[in-house]
């Protein structure tokens, strides 16, 4: 015979096992007015040594879950993780639990993961890069307290936290400029949207090195490989840069994931980084200090932009009305391995040699 279940402890329980009253014990869960220290650690004892869980639901009934819900893009990309770090960091002192999931790039699986969280009574919400329209996150916020990160543009609704991906665009053609690199391209997410082309990070460091390369007198030499932020994406893109007829000799690309698939272009075509063609990332992740890859990367502090999401929902889970916020950070630079000066012009992608692809006859 199967064994029964195990009977949920309840406040009753508590209070049963403290000799204390139900009132007593809800005090001491709310931290409420009127429970001396001598009961808090009386109804704390009952509660450690029964292991007693307040439930989720009861407390959403009662106004507040305590949890707040993260929606991330994806689960490969490691800059994330900084930015969850900065969040879990923010709530250590506080009741808040952070729980995760995946929105997978895609706005109806998106919008499947913010209803779930919304359903589950959570307190707040932190969007990384959402790809929702603006009338959906509006929504959203006026359903439940809403922080945004990594997409730009001001809404009344919900408090935003952004890189300055303009500047950073720019501090990484700088750079490469400096060490005198002319034919510098950019490896992109493809964005066809009118308001994401906007507010997303991607459309914003894209203008950025666009508008950088024009102020270095480098506009004749603007080339745009339109693939993913994924390290597929950065492979193809790499792919498609090194196949010009002048290829080029510093390689920019939108995230440090996307390097990482660059980089194995590049070894793929028989070339050297930094002696061939120098390469910069976007994101400052672990992996871009790992030392055998050592990536040239914009540092947009992931870790601080974290930090200030989780304050800024605390702040609008207590005060629903007040003025919403917008922060942008400063990006910096960290030059590693993958960046020098262009020790030589790349050579031009030689022609075919029609003895090398002619089809073989008898005879």
């Amino acid at each position: 015979m199967p064994k029964p279940a195990h009977r949920r402890i309840t406040i009753v329980d508590v209070a049963r096992h403290a000799q204390v009253s139900t009132t007593a014990v809800s005090k001491v869960l709310r931290n409420a007015y009127g429970a001396s220290p001598a009961m808090r650690a009386k109804v704390q004892q009952a509660i450690d040594e029964l292991g007693y869980r307040p439930s989720a639901a009861a407390r959403g009934l009662r106004g507040q879950t305590y949890t707040i819900g993260v929606m991330i893009p994806e689960l490969r990309n490691l800059f994330f993780a900084d930015i969850l770090d900065g969040i879990t960091a923010q709530l250590g002192d506080t009741a808040y639990q952070v729980l995760l999931a995946p929105g997978c790039n895609g706005e109806k699986e998106e919008a499947r993961v913010i209803e779930a969280m919304i359903d589950r009574s959570m307190d707040g919400l932190v969007l990384i890069a959402p790809v929702s329209s603006r009338t959906r996150l509006n929504n959203v916020a006026r359903s439940v307290p809403t922080v945004v990160v990594g997409r730009h543009g001001s809404s009344t609704a919900y408090d935003t936290v952004t890189d300055d991906d303009v500047a950073g665009a720019a501090l990484v053609v700088e750079h490469l400029a400096g060490l005198g690199h002319r034919r510098i391209a950019h490896i992109e997410h493809h964005e066809t949207d009118p308001v994401r082309l906007l507010e997303m990070p991607n459309a914003q460091r894209a203008n950025g090195y666009r508008d950088a390369m024009r102020e270095h007198g480098l506009a004749d030499q603007i080339d745009i490989a339109s693939t993913s932020y994924t390290h597929q994406g950065g492979y193809l893109g790499a792919k498609q840069l090194l196949s010009r007829d002048q290829r080029p000799t510093a390689i920019f690309a939108g995230a440090d994931v996307v390097a990482l698939g660059a980089l194995e272009a590049i070894s793929e075509a028989g070339l050297s980084v930094p002696g061939d063609v120098s390469v910069v990332g976007y994101d400052n992740s672990a992996l871009a200090a790992f030392g055998p890859i050592s990536l040239t990367s914009v540092d947009q502090d992931g870790r601080q932009m974290g930090a200030n999401a989780a304050r800024l929902l605390v702040d609008r889970i207590a005060d629903r009305d007040r003025r919403t916020a917008h922060v942008k950070l400063s990006p910096t630079l960290v030059v590693r391995r993958t960046t020098a000066g262009p020790a030589r012009a790349a050579a031009p992608r030689p022609a075919p040699d029609p003895a090398a692809t002619r089809t073989p006859t008898d005879g």
